[in-house]
């Protein structure tokens, strides 16, 4: 990518947000456009970088036979009505955005297991047919009335929502078992330090739900963790009147050894049971030719959060002063960030060339009447791991690459650059 291109504005980081510095830099670039509180537009790095944690997610759903489909944004109040959850999201919890005219009354998708349930149903008639995992990616939208922290709640998010169906409860424990192994492989992946919490199922309903917390100081929940055993609970559990059901399910008898910790929750996961089977009318035929109610569970992630976490989490400092961030470099869009004087700009060409044609995506800093040391700064400000200069110093054989987090140099062979990029 040709920095030239990317039009980003001129910041000064003695100004940037110290709580949300990175999503922050992304703003004063203006690789983040605010239309109004909670409702943004997206630049190169954050799409980009949407799209890498997408796959990734992708890849684990895939591996353990997910089907990947899309269900409408706009979603018809009748099949709201199925299942009686219209007036809970439009009056009790005023969650959904919804909209009438002279076709009907329709809300915009803020979940999706109405939609996945008539979606389900109409193709699994049999129990040969389950059990079966549908998952789409795509935006959602919920009436926040107390927006924050950029992409940490906003109004319109980029989710990653799964249904499963299973033909009895056993089952569908099955599959709630496997989809957490799947989270924990999916954040693993992301370089995400996450903690299991039990949680309360709130209007999504069913009986068991789990949140996947990550630590971060930025977190609004408060999250017990036992690290020894790894079981975390999230607070607001134990405001629940049944809240010693939670803890015998955990196996809990005290919270003596259970240290607090400021989380985001990233992720969250639900046995429904046959709450929206039975309420939809929603039947498979079993062995013996009668109807049975499926047993569902529901599996969200939330793309735009991840991406908060991971580029607040990417944020380096010089004492309290916000320097930029840098993202590592597995998930990074761009890997390379090439800086060069007027007399290197032909080298410097080379090797932007030779770095894409062999896949290792470069950003090569082609803008006009800037020096050496504007263009070593504005790097720290695109998340780029790895910096190269062509400057005065340089030999014509030997590119010095610097690690823009920890700030080591190596001085590598033109020749090998290759295959010291693939090591990392």
């Amino acid at each position: 990518m040709r920095l030239s291109n990317l039009n980003i504005k001129k910041i000064n980081l003695d100004d940037v947000d110290k709580s949300y510095s990175g999503q922050d830099i992304l703003f004063k670039l203006g690789e983040l456009y605010q239309y109004e509180s909670g409702i943004y537009g997206y630049g190169n790095l954050w799409t980009k970088l949407e799209r890498i944690v997408e796959n990734i997610i992708i890849e684990e759903l895939d591996k353990v036979g997910c089907i990947q489909v899309e269900f409408p944004k706009l979603q018809p109040k009748k099949i709201w009505i199925q299942s009686n959850r219209w007036d809970t999201y439009t009056k009790d919890g005023d969650i959904m955005f919804t909209l009438e005219n002279n076709l009907g009354e329709y809300g915009l998708a803020p979940t999706a297991e109405e939609c996945a349930g008539l979606f389900g149903a109409n193709r699994l008639g049999s129990y040969k047919n389950l059990p079966a995992i549908y998952y789409q990616i795509g935006e959602k939208f919920r009436k926040e009335i107390r927006t924050r922290g950029y992409l940490f709640r906003p109004r319109t998010f980029v989710m990653m929502d799964a249904y499963s169906f299973d033909k009895n409860e056993e089952e569908m424990k099955k599959t709630y078992k496997l989809m957490h192994q799947v989270y924990l492989n999916i954040f693993k992946r992301l370089g995400i330090k996450i903690i299991p919490t039990v949680s309360d199922s709130g209007v999504i309903g069913g009986k068991v739900a789990e949140e996947f917390q990550a630590i971060t100081n930025l977190g609004e929940d408060k999250t017990l963790y036992n690290e020894k055993n790894d079981i975390g609970i999230n607070k607001e559990v134990l405001e629940q009147v049944n809240k010693e059901e939670y803890l015998k399910q955990l196996g809990v008898q005290n919270l003596n050894d259970f240290q607090e910790f400021n989380t985001i929750e990233l992720g969250n996961n639900f046995q429904l049971g046959t709450k929206y089977s039975e309420s939809m009318k929603l039947f498979y035929k079993d062995e013996d030719g009668n109807k049975k109610p499926y047993y569902m569970g529901c599996y969200g992630i939330g793309l735009g959060r991840i991406i908060a976490c991971i580029i607040e989490n990417s944020v380096i400092k010089d004492g309290n002063t916000v320097k930029g961030f840098v993202l590592p470099y597995n998930i990074a869009p761009y890997k390379v960030q090439i800086i060069y004087n007027e007399k290197n700009k032909e080298e410097a060409e080379e090797l932007y060339h030779y770095l894409n044609d062999n896949n290792v995506s470069a950003i090569i800093d082609d803008r006009d009447n800037l020096t050496i040391g504007n263009r070593i700064n504005d790097a720290y400000v695109l998340g780029t791991p790895k910096l190269i200069v062509l400057g005065n110093k340089y030999d014509s054989e030997n590119y010095e690459i610097e690690d823009l987090k920890t700030n080591n140099k190596d001085l590598i062979n033109k020749q090998d650059i290759l295959d010291y990029l693939k090591k990392i």
